[in-house]
Order: structure tokens, then C-alpha cells, then sequence
């Protein structure tokens, strides 16, 4: 499984997302220019540029031009759109005196307000990630303080929260949608990003040293390396080296047949899988 070594951002990957139909990839990083690939063969498409301040910005993707722009008095740390693409959930960090919150956007062709439709704070620390529920009734919510919150994202009322005895014990990066726990995955290492195969019973881990530690320590050492489990059996079943860093984001294409990986050097990494993969058995 030789990877495709995709070179487009100066600064560490913080994100990575493919599109429905799998064969667009998008990237974000610290610099601040979200950039689109072709999934097949990693050629870059484009960079949209113009991310200047705390503003989460909603492109079209074909001509790169800007269609709305939402300004906020902190940093904006993620964007999921609703299931009709009518509503945007951002979170904000906490900044200055600033709490973090969450923040939800009426997306309109011609929006009269720049105003939020609802604001909720209250978690401590960053909120890293939020998203929609099912049917939009709900906005799930997880960061810093290691806790799942279900939210009404009418009211903004908090429905139900995680158990903090038998949930996360750190930071939480990547975010699914229920409160159950259902499996466990133990790594010797810092997990930034979690991935789940569409295809197979896979579960894809990545993380590795702490960065502020990483122009010290040896890329071998540091164990920056994507771990891939039995879902069911929670057993290690692979893993997939590469990056000289941590590995800060994953993402599986829709089709389960190729994943991809953003690390703090930089670099995608995307990974088109040999057929023996497909045929390993525990």
C-alpha cells in the first residue's frame, strides 16, 4: 500500500473530509487555507484563501467563490452543516475573557442578519467539536473537559451528558453521535483522530507524541503511525507508518476502499488499499 504523499499546507493538518460521492478530499490546517484534492490520485484542485480573524467561512466548492461569511468576537474552531444544509453549527474557543460556545447559523440566499438563531455556553475549556444529531433535533458536543453533551438544538436546553467515571479520561478530538459505550480501543500513545471503515469492521486510531515534543524525538520513537482494530473484537490488527509527527486527523473515503491521514509535518497522507487487505482474518 504505497501512500500518496500530498503536499499543500506550511502548517500542522488539523482536519480532513471527503465529500459524499468519495471522490473529493478536503484538507484544513493551521494555516488557514482550507484545500480540495481529487481522492483518486491526490492532485490538488485549489486552495480557498481569504481566512483572516475569528470568521467560519461557506464556500462553493466548483467556483471557490465566498458565499457567507460569519464573524465572531473569538476564534471559530468547527463548522458542521444540518441535514438540509440550512442551518451551520461553529464552535467558538474560549478567548480573553470569553467563555467557548456553540453557535448556530441560519444559512439563507439572502441572509438579513448575521446574528446566532441560538447560543449555548456553559462546557468548560474548548469545545474541539459539534455536531448534528439525527433530523436536526439535537446538537452533540465534546472537548477539553473530556465529556459528550446531547443538547435540544431548539432550546439549547442540555438533554444528556457522558459519564465522567466510565467515559474519556482526556481531551476529546473526534466525535460520534451517542452517548453509549459501546467498545474501547487501547493504544500506548495519544489518540488526536479516530476513523471508522464504511466497508469492514475497522477502527483506524492516530495519534502519537505530543507535538511539543516532536523536533526532539525520532519519527520511530514518537510512534506517529495510523493503528487499525477489529471493531468488534477490539483487537490490533495493523498499522501504517509514515508520518514524522503526530497524526492529527483521519478520514475514511465513503467507499471504504482508501483512507487518508493529516499529520503535524504537514503532509497528507492518502492510502489506496491492496487487495490483501481486504482479505485479513483474525
Amino acid at each position: 500500500m504505497r501512500p500518496i504523499l500530498m503536499k499543500g499546507h506550511e502548517r500542522p493538518l488539523t482536519f480532513l473530509k471527503y465529500n459524499r460521492d468519495g471522490d473529493l478530499l478536503f484538507s484544513c490546517a493551521k494555516d488557514h487555507n482550507p484545500t480540495l484534492w481529487f481522492a483518486d490520485n491526490g492532485e490538488r484542485l485549489g486552495t480557498f484563501r481569504g481566512h483572516n480573524g475569528a470568521t467560519a467561512k461557506l464556500w462553493d466548492v466548483q467556483t471557490g467563490t465566498q458565499l457567507f461569511s460569519f464573524n465572531f468576537d473569538s476564534p471559530a474552531r468547527a463548522v458542521d452543516l444540518s441535514v438540509g444544509d440550512k442551518l451551520a453549527v461553529i464552535t467558538t474557543d474560549p478567548f480573553m475573557e470569553l467563555p467557548s460556545s456553540i453557535q448556530v447559523k441560519r444559512i439563507a440566499a439572502d441572509p438579513k442578519t448575521g446574528e446566532s438563531v441560538l447560543t449555548i455556553k456553559g462546557p468548560q475549556g474548548r469545545i474541539n467539536r459539534a455536531v448534528w444529531g439525527p433530523l436536526n433535533k439535537t446538537i452533540i458536543s465534546a472537548g477539553e473537559d473530556a465529556v459528550v453533551r446531547i443538547w435540544d438544538s431548539e432550546t439549547g436546553k442540555l438533554l444528556e451528558e457522558s459519564d465522567k467515571t466510565t467515559g474519556h479520561k482526556k481531551t476529546i478530538t473526534s466525535l460520534s453521535k451517542t452517548l453509549a459505550l459501546i467498545k474501547t480501543y487501547v493504544t500506548e500513545r495519544p489518540v488526536n483522530a479516530v476513523a471508522m471503515s464504511p466497508l469492514l469492521n475497522h477502527v483506524v486510531l492516530g495519534g502519537g507524541q505530543d507535538a511539543s515534543a516532536v523536533t526532539t524525538t525520532d519519527h520511530r520513537a514518537g510512534k506517529f503511525e495510523a493503528k487499525f482494530f477489529d471493531k468488534i473484537l477490539e483487537e490490533e490488527i495493523g498499522g501504517v507508518k509514515g508520518h514524522f509527527g503526530p497524526i492529527n486527523a483521519l478520514a475514511f473515503n465513503p467507499d471504504g476502499k482508501s483512507f487518508s491521514s493529516g499529520g503535524e509535518d504537514g503532509y497528507v497522507r492518502l492510502h489506496h488499499f491492496d487487495q490483501d487487505y481486504f482479505n485479513i482474518r483474525i
